[in-house]
């Protein structure tokens, strides 16, 4: 991909997530209809000029349509993880730290997602902004490593380059902080979040049903003998079978609110 396309794509990123979908669909009829077709037509513009403005409208229409239609799935499919993920540790990179932004977003932070697969992303895999805060947060979805000492240091000089103070940096990971590292980040004023904490916060925003037996939430699943909910409460046999309500199971795997 080139550096002009990889820019292109990444404005029509930063629009579709900025506007409603009613801007989109708004931009989307100004552009084609507007000026791939209206436009010339009541200029008079030579056949060439025509062309070039309706295949102009044409592709960014398309842009705006396909870039929105992605966030909508992408938003869907954070909020299925969240609420109906039953092992975190099942969930690759990509997947962990979009469960995380979803977490941070319930807790009422405006969550801008800017790690990378496939390179560096400086160690900020999420920016947080809320009123006139910002903060980063740094995921490693880490089973077997310890968090260790270098690894806060690092994110510390990540803070500075960015101008930030500690406090202003969190580190979310699923493994577990050695202790050099949690005393480094106590003083330092960093958060850190291990499995621990983040499943408990998990469960604080999830929006699931109760389970009728604890309270405690239950979690979507499947066998061989149809869709059914069951608590996720240790020693809770909490169930409920939701074979008679095959709307109900489509309304959880779809809904988008």
């Amino acid at each position: 991909m080139s550096k002009l396309e990889d820019s292109f794509q990444r404005k029509i990123k930063e629009l579709v997530d900025r506007v409603s979908g009613r801007t989109i669909l708004a931009l989307v009829l100004f552009l084609y209809p507007g000026i791939g077709l209206l436009l010339p037509v009541l200029l008079g513009l030579p056949k060439v000029f025509l062309i070039e403005l309706n295949l102009t409208g044409v592709v960014m229409a398309m842009a705006l349509g396909v870039g929105w239609v992605d966030k909508q799935l992408k938003t869907s499919e954070r909020k299925r993880l969240l609420d109906w993920t039953s092992n975190i540790r099942l969930l690759d990179s990509t997947e962990f730290e979009w469960l995380v932004g979803e977490m941070f977003r319930r807790e009422g932070w405006k969550v801008e997602e800017t790690g990378q697969s496939d390179g560096p992303d400086g160690n900020i895999d999420l920016v947080l902004l809320r009123d006139k805060e910002r903060v980063i947060v740094q995921c490693k979805r880490w089973e077997s490593w310890v968090v260790g000492v270098n690894e806060i240091r690092n994110f510390a000089g990540t803070l500075m380059r960015e101008n930030l103070a500690a406090g202003s940096g969190i580190y979310v990971t699923l493994s577990k902080f050695g202790k050099q590292a949690r005393a480094e980040a106590n003083q330092l004023g960093i958060e850190i979040i291990d499995s621990h904490d983040l499943l408990a916060r998990i469960d604080k925003v999830r929006q699931t049903e109760p389970c009728p037996l604890c309270g405690s939430s239950m979690l979507l699943d499947h066998s061989v003998h149809g869709w059914w909910m069951r608590c996720v409460a240790q020693g809770c046999k909490g169930k409920r079978n939701l074979g008679r309500e095959p709307g109900r199971a489509i309304e959880l795997l779809t809904s988008t609110s």
